[in-house]
């Protein structure tokens, strides 16, 4: 067996600001998911015979922004997998080690945010249109302390 060298998952997961750095310096690497996630027909489950709550699962997760990605890698047996495993995963009783296979798989897949900081994947930024300006507070200012003063005791 190979010693040393580079490994896929060695070292930790980058940051989100070592992420925006690089991305000043090289954007080579980084993929910018839709927000809105996947649009399209929802793929065939690959699996035999899927219950209601993988086909349920297997629907939201096309849904997903990650869902642009794995239709560019054709990863519908292993979306299937997991949904699978998931709903096994679900059932009263199931053991650690199925919970633990289920979590690698999302990370896998980039559905959670370490996941997806491996893949080089990142959501595109919400684009609203609405005055942000200036933040609302929740409490009105008031100009001077006695007004202040005024307006906690209640006169």
């Amino acid at each position: 067996m190979p010693r040393g060298g580079a490994r896929a998952r060695s070292g930790p997961a980058p940051t989100s600001t070592e992420r925006s750095h690089k991305a000043k310096t090289d954007t080579q690497g980084w993929v910018t998911l839709p927000i809105d996630g996947r649009d399209g027909p929802l793929p065939a489950f690959p699996l035999s015979s899927p219950s209601d709550r993988e086909y349920e699962l297997w629907e939201r997760l096309w849904e997903t922004p990650q869902a642009v990605m794995w239709e560019q890698l054709n990863q519908e047996f292993e979306v299937a997998s997991y949904v699978r495993l998931l709903v096994r995963a679900e059932k009263p009783g199931s053991s650690a080690i199925i919970w633990g296979q289920a979590k690698q798989f999302a990370e896998s897949l980039g559905l959670s945010v370490s996941g997806m900081q491996r893949n080089r994947w990142t959501i595109a930024p919400v684009n609203d249109d609405s005055d942000q300006s200036a933040p609302q507070s929740a409490v009105s200012p008031v100009a001077d302390l006695a007004a202040r003063l005024r307006a906690v005791s209640g006169d």
